[in-house]
């Protein structure tokens, strides 16, 4: 009989029945399985830390997003937002869905082609396109959202050099009630800056203008701004047909919806405060349809939703190294996973759960992550039962921006792996090692010898 592990004894206020001041009592969350794969088996066969992908839930998640628009309108075309997660793997899962592209770099532009995206179902977003980026772009008929004056005046110059008409939008930015306002990007709606670029634009007679941009905010919690954002594009696009009889082939209306992670500082868990995909679909919808369009002339309704779509459909496992107790008196939990791979622990309070069965008895711990940096925290303060070392665990909902913003810093980082709709794990990123990051470093040979 295999002796159990010692667990210290803790006095806990325990509640039952009524809830009390402190609520019912929690049990600790415990994930062994995702997809039906044994967390266990993916860490002991792929290591930790690990990042795991799940394929159907991304499917779901964007089809139900799909749904929630077409059901309501008729003209809906969604573009993956590549900054969200640009893995390819990642990426091909959402084009065999049909969406398009959405970039902001040259970098992410090329991926895009790579992968085998028509350059005329690609968008090109950002504050900053080069040159050469925008001549690809222009040449291989992507759509391109003109951010700034200089931009613009950059691709007209452009169009004197080389005989192709740019497919272009501008971005728009505007007042929709959500403070502080995003006017970093773009032209302003309520100063007629936006006005400004479209009449540059028309008068000039050398780029096709074809749609209208917006990108409002990050992790949205008011749907209603999305509805008072589509009616001042609309605006906009009514003006132009007015002043132009230019009619608009699209409105992109950008992304930002929330995921259901719980943001920091606020009391209520995501799944209870993030709006629902139905929710922002008909504040989006109601507003394009009120407008004055007539039947025909109707705009597709472009949609760069990132988040919403994978956020839930990604884990980071990992393994306990080491327990303590800090001078507060509070249990200390230090694991293998830093906010040097998990980028969005400083914004979210991530779900955490073990991934064994454990006691019921659970203490507020603090996790923190391997770095030298007093910064490395994960969670503050987490109910967690008495974890040991070896214990895994896993964090939830970290699809989005991680494998984005991650940085190689003090430990490598980990492998990716998809579960695919069948159950079978594919690994989509190698981990670093120390080869491939010695691989773009030259050492001068005056260096190349020491003694100590």
């Amino acid at each position: 009989m295999e002796k159990k592990k010692y667990e210290r004894p803790i006095i806990k206020q325990l509640v039952t029945g009524v809830p009390g001041k402190f609520g019912r009592p929690e049990k600790p969350n415990i994930m062994t399985h995702i997809d039906g794969v044994s967390v266990k088996s993916l860490l002991n066969e792929y290591g930790s830390p690990l990042f795991v992908m799940s394929e159907k839930k991304m499917r779901e998640k964007y089809q139900t997003a799909k749904q929630a628009f077409t059901t309501r309108y008729p003209k809906v075309q969604m573009a993956w937002s590549y900054k969200t997660n640009y893995l390819d793997a990642v990426c091909s899962i959402y084009h065999q869905e049909g969406s398009w592209a959405e970039v902001v770099s040259g970098f992410e532009y090329d991926k895009a082609i790579e992968l085998g995206v028509e350059g005329s179902k690609i968008i090109f977003n950002g504050p900053t396109k080069s040159e050469a980026d925008l001549i690809k772009a222009i040449t291989n008929e992507s759509l391109i959202h003109i951010d700034n004056i200089d931009e613009l005046y950059l691709i007209l110059k452009i169009t004197e050099k080389i005989n192709i008409r740019p497919k272009v939008a501008i971005r728009v930015n505007m007042d929709t009630g959500i403070y502080p306002m995003w006017d970093r990007f773009g032209f302003n709606y309520e100063n007629g800056m936006a006005w400004e670029a479209l009449n540059k634009i028309m008068h000039s007679g050398k780029l096709d203008l074809i749609g209208l941009h917006t990108h409002i905010g990050t992790f949205m919690l008011a749907p209603n701004a999305y509805k008072i954002a589509a009616q001042k594009l609309s605006d906009l696009a009514l003006g132009l047909k007015k002043k132009f009889s230019h009619n608009i082939k699209y409105i992109d209306m950008g992304g930002g919806f929330a995921s259901t992670n719980s943001l920091k500082g606020i009391y209520m868990p995501g799944v209870d405060t993030s709006p629902s995909i139905d929710d922002f679909a008909e504040a989006i919808t109601s507003a394009l349809l009120s407008a004055h369009y007539s039947t025909e002339e109707l705009p597709v309704l472009i949609l760069e939703t990132g988040r919403a779509l994978i956020d839930e459909a990604g884990y980071l496992l990992g393994t306990v190294l080491a327990n303590k107790r800090l001078i507060s008196g509070q249990r200390a939990t230090i694991a293998d996973i830093g906010v040097n791979i998990l980028f969005t622990s400083f914004w979210y309070d991530h779900k955490i759960s073990v991934a064994q069965e454990m006691t019921d008895f659970t203490e507020p711990t603090a996790l923190f992550g391997p770095l030298c940096m007093n910064i490395d925290v994960i969670r503050e303060n987490v109910e967690l039962p008495l974890l040991n070392i070896g214990d895994n665990f896993v964090v939830h909902y970290a699809g989005a921006y991680n494998m984005t913003q991650w940085m190689q810093f003090i430990t490598m980082r980990p492998k990716v792996v998809l579960i695919d709709e069948q159950g079978r794990t594919h690994i989509i990123r190698e981990n670093e090692s120390l080869e491939t990051i010695k691989q773009l470093e030259k050492v001068p040979e005056y260096l190349s010898k020491f003694e100590l």
